[in-house]
C-alpha cells in the first residue's frame, strides 16, 4: 500500500513529502522528478512567482545509489522566495515585527474564511499559506515517483487541456484510444497544453483579455491512463472502487469543482444502447502486441470498440484506457478584488489581493497526472503485491499469462 503526506507553506522555507510503500529496487533519480516539476511550472497565464521559483527536488531519504530502499522516501523542494518572507513566516517566538499587519480580509472562493473560523485564527495568513496551490508542487514530486514505478509495467499517465474560459477544442479531438499518443504529444508542444494549434491561440487571447480586465479563467483538462490491466480496484466495498479513488484524488486538487469518468454527465442524455461498450474477443493469433515505443502494452483478449465507460466498470479497470475529465474554477485571487467583510472590524471591504496566476489550467493538468498516477500505482501494488519491483513483476507476469488463457 502506498501512502504519502505533504507539509509546508506557500512562503515557508520548503515543501516536504514522505512517501511510504515504494517497492525496493525501483530506479529513481532527482532528474526524473525535476522533469515533472518543470512541466508544472510552465503554461500561458501563470503569475510572477514562476519567474522567481525553479522547483528542484532533494531526495533526503529512501534512495541509495539511484535505487529505492523500500523505506520511506522523503523529498524536499526549497522555496526560493523564502528570503523575502523570513520575517512574515518565521517559526520563532518574538520575531514578529509590529509593522506586520494581520491579513483580515478573506477572499471569496478561497479557504480564508472557513479556515479562519475552523482553526480560531484572526490572521488569515495562517490559513492561506497552507491552502495555497503551491502545495501541489510536492504532490507532483510524489506523482513523478509513481510514474517511474508505472513505467516499469508499460503504464503511462498523460493529459491535455480541452477548454479554457469557454474556448474549447473541436470534436475531432474527442478522446479516441487510438489517438491518445498523438493528442498528448501535440499538447506538450502548446503553452496552454491544448492539442489544437488554432484553439491554443484563441485560449491565449482569452487569457490576455482576462489579464487586461483584472480577472481570471478556469477550464477543463483530461487525464488518460494507458496500458492498465483489467482488475485494478474492486467492486466489493465502496472505498475500494477505482473510479471513486480517482475522483477523490482529482477533487483534492485546489480549485477543481467537477470530475467525469469516460462519457461522464453525457450518459444522462443517452439511451443505454448508446452508452454501454459492447465486448469483443480476439483469438490468440490476432492478439495485438505492443505498438511503437511500447506506449501501449499487450492488448487484452477481451476488448471494446468504444470506451464510453472510460476504462472503468463496476469500480474496476476493464483493460481499456482510463479517461478522466476535471473542471477547474477560475482562480479566486483577482487583481480586481471582489467584495468581502473584514473578520476583525466586520466592515465591508475589497478582498485582499495576493500575487496570483490568471489561468493555471495547463499546470492543473500536470497535477492531475500526478494524483492519478499515485492512485493507479497504489491499486497496482494492492493487486500484485510484493516488496520489490522484481517480485511485483513476477506476479504481474503470471497475471498476464492467466488473462491470455481466460
Amino acid at each position: 500500500m502506498l501512502r504519502y503526506l505533504t507539509a509546508g507553506e506557500s512562503h515557508g522555507k520548503c515543501l516536504t513529502s514522505i512517501v511510504e510503500g515504494v517497492p525496493a529496487n525501483l530506479t529513481l533519480s532527482e532528474e526524473d522528478i525535476n522533469a515533472e516539476l518543470g512541466r508544472r511550472q510552465i503554461g500561458y497565464g501563470r503569475g510572477g512567482r514562476m519567474a522567481i521559483e525553479k522547483d528542484e527536488v532533494q531526495i533526503t531519504s529512501g534512495v541509495r545509489f539511484g535505487r529505492a530502499l523500500g523505506s520511506p522516501i522523503t523529498m524536499v523542494i526549497q522555496n526560493k522566495d523564502w528570503n523575502n518572507w523570513k520575517d512574515v513566516m518565521s517559526s520563532e517566538f518574538g520575531v514578529r515585527s509590529s509593522e506586520l499587519k494581520a491579513v483580515t480580509r478573506p477572499r471569496p472562493g478561497h479557504a480564508d474564511l472557513p479556515g479562519a473560523m475552523k482553526y480560531n485564527q484572526y490572521d488569515i495568513r495562517n490559513i492561506l499559506e497552507r491552502s495555497s496551490a503551491r502545495e501541489t508542487a510536492v504532490r507532483v514530486a510524489v506523482g513523478a515517483v509513481c510514474k517511474r514505478f508505472l513505467d516499469e509495467f508499460g503504464i503511462k499517465v498523460v493529459s491535455w487541456v480541452v477548454e479554457i474560459g469557454g474556448v474549447e477544442v473541436s470534436s475531432k479531438f474527442k478522446v479516441q484510444s487510438s489517438k491518445l499518443e498523438e493528442i498528448f504529444f501535440n499538447a506538450e508542444a502548446s503553452d496552454v497544453r491544448c492539442p489544437d494549434k488554432k484553439i491554443s491561440e484563441k485560449m491565449r487571447k482569452a487569457i490576455d483579455m482576462a489579464r487586461k480586465n483584472g480577472d481570471s479563467l478556469g477550464g477543463i483538462f483530461e487525464v488518460a491512463v494507458t496500458g492498465v490491466p483489467p482488475g485494478l480496484g474492486n467492486h466489493v466495498q465502496w472505498d475500494r472502487k477505482m473510479d471513486g479513488a480517482l475522483a477523490r484524488a482529482l477533487m483534492s486538487i485546489q480549485a477543481i469543482k467537477g470530475v467525469e469518468v469516460g462519457m461522464g454527465f453525457e450518459v444522462a442524455e443517452r439511451f443505454g444502447s448508446e452508452v454501454h461498450d459492447e465486448i469483443y474477443y480476439r483469438s490468440q493469433k490476432s492478439e495485438v502486441r505492443s505498438q511503437k515505443d511500447n506506449f501501449w502494452p499487450l492488448s487484452p483478449r477481451f476488448y471494446r470498440k468504444t470506451n464510453n465507460a472510460g476504462g472503468i466498470e463496476g469500480g474496476m479497470s476493464n483493460g481499456e484506457p482510463i479517461i478522466l475529465r476535471a473542471a477547474m474554477k477560475p482562480i479566486p485571487t483577482l487583481c480586481r478584488p471582489l467584495r468581502s467583510v473584514d473578520i476583525k472590524t466586520k466592515k465591508p471591504f475589497k478582498a485582499t489581493v495576493e500575487r496570483s496566476d490568471i489561468c493555471a489550467v495547463p499546470a492543473a493538468s500536470v497535477i492531475g497526472e500526478a494524483v492519478v498516477a499515485f492512485e493507479i500505482a497504489n491499486a497496482f501494488i494492492d493487486k500484485f503485491g510484493g516488496d520489490s519491483v522484481g517480485e511485483i513483476k513476477r506476479n504481474y507476469k503470471g497475471y498476464r499469462e492467466y488473462l491470455r488463457r481466460f
